[in-house]
């Protein structure tokens, strides 16, 4: 049972008004977890600009940033943020059963993707700890130091959903990942 009731744009806290509609414009609807971070303008502003940021500054394509955030919800046993990337995620050019491999690990299509998957995996699961071989294979699978620094903000966003959604026990508002309960 979810502890934080959805809010609408129409009776959202006046500050989160403005970004409940940019995010209502771009998914076609409220979702649970925006209206509820929704509640605390400052929860939804700082999940905004984590957002904006890596919009304006990020590089990875659609396939990627998805692919990332398929990993980290694993990680991190996020079945609304599973549910919610496999949808982002088909869209970006994903199969179903490529969103599955790649939320277990098992995606072998290409060595560099799966490189990066690995740290960011290991930067969910160790608290920002990542292991030396883990760093190097990532390097010598041709990311940069500047895309592996940038992987970290996609990262950071994922990990802000996945716990406020634990800690708010958002229900699913969308279909589920296959394998995927409603958390």
């Amino acid at each position: 049972m979810p502890r934080i009731p959805v809010h609408s744009v129409e009776d959202a806290p006046q500050q989160s008004q403005q970004r409940l509609q940019q995010l209502r414009a771009q998914f076609g609807t409220v979702l649970n977890i925006h209206g509820e971070m929704a509640h605390s303008p400052v929860v939804l502003a700082a999940y905004g600009g984590i957002l904006d940021a890596i919009t304006e500054h990020g590089t990875f394509d659609a396939p990627t940033r998805e692919a990332i955030a398929l990993a980290v919800g694993n990680t991190n046993d996020c079945g609304y943020c599973q549910s919610a990337h496999t949808q982002g995620a088909k869209a970006a050019g994903w199969s179903e059963p490529d969103t599955v491999a790649i939320r277990d690990g098992s995606i072998d299509t290409d060595p560099k993707l799966s490189a990066l998957l690995d740290l960011a995996r290991a930067i969910s699961r160790d608290a920002g700890e990542v292991d030396d071989s883990t760093w190097e294979r990532a390097r010598q699978a041709g990311w940069s130091e500047t895309e592996l620094t940038e992987l970290f903000a996609h990262v950071l966003v994922n990990i802000f959903t996945n716990y406020f959604n634990h800690y708010a026990r958002t229900e699913l508002d969308i279909p589920a990942a296959p394998g995927v309960g409603s958390r």
